[in-house]
């Protein structure tokens, strides 16, 4: 009994690190994209239509590829990274930079939904485009963002799951290699259990803050 609760309690750990880190990674890495994406569109404050219409290509590709195709490309640059392509740290890498695209269109799909009357508001009165994106269109858009973050982080969980097929470590690990191959039916069921109720807490959480940032306005 001691040792199913140390094996599903580091597993549990690791894939809490897993996707705390990546998502934290990735949110600075799609964060700023996403507002140069919202910014630079041909209907943004700021139009830059051929160098969006290149950003957005790359995102579009990257979005595309399928994780564990590019968690396998991604094995050189984790090792370059971390210094070895298998396991919880080296995980962190592809997953950051899978997710990077995700955020990014979440962010400007969140900016754009800001009613443009308030940008025009502010336009009017004198503000620049760094203070109409920072303290309009952010704090207009932020239940939103919420929404989308906390989407994020639920995708990421998925993704780490699926990292253990290939030696990612965590649940998704513990899952394959103790559940599957050696045929430990209690270990599967509590792996699944655990991602169940992690996707339900954090699903909880962003409703509630997104809830209230909405009331507070």
């Amino acid at each position: 009994m001691n040792a199913f609760i140390q094996l599903v309690g580091t597993a549990t750990l690791q894939t809490l690190a897993m996707v705390a880190l990546s998502a934290a990674f990735s949110l600075a890495l799609g964060f700023p994209l996403g507002i140069f994406l919202c910014v630079t569109d041909p209907a943004g404050i700021s139009p830059k239509p051929l160098l969006n219409q290149v950003l957005s290509r790359v995102v579009n590709v990257l979005r595309s590829f399928p994780f564990i195709i590019l968690m396998i490309l991604l094995f050189p640059l984790s090792r370059i990274i971390v210094g070895t392509s298998i396991g919880t740290v080296a995980t962190i890498v592809p997953l950051s930079i899978a997710a990077a695209p995700f955020v990014a269109r979440i962010i400007e799909s969140s900016l754009r939904e800001v009613n443009p009357g308030v940008i025009q508001a502010a336009r009017a009165m004198g503000s620049r485009d760094r203070q109409i994106i920072f303290r309009v269109m952010i704090p207009e858009a932020l239940p939103s963002l919420v929404s989308g973050v906390t989407l994020t982080v639920i995708n990421l969980i998925g993704y780490s799951a699926m990292a253990g097929a290939i030696g990612g470590g965590g649940l998704g690990d513990l899952a394959i290699r103790y559940g599957y191959q050696r045929f430990r039916t209690d270990i599967m069921i509590a792996s699944v259990v655990i991602i169940l109720i992690l996707v339900e807490l954090i699903q909880l959480a962003g409703t509630r803050i997104s809830n209230r940032l909405i009331a507070k306005r």
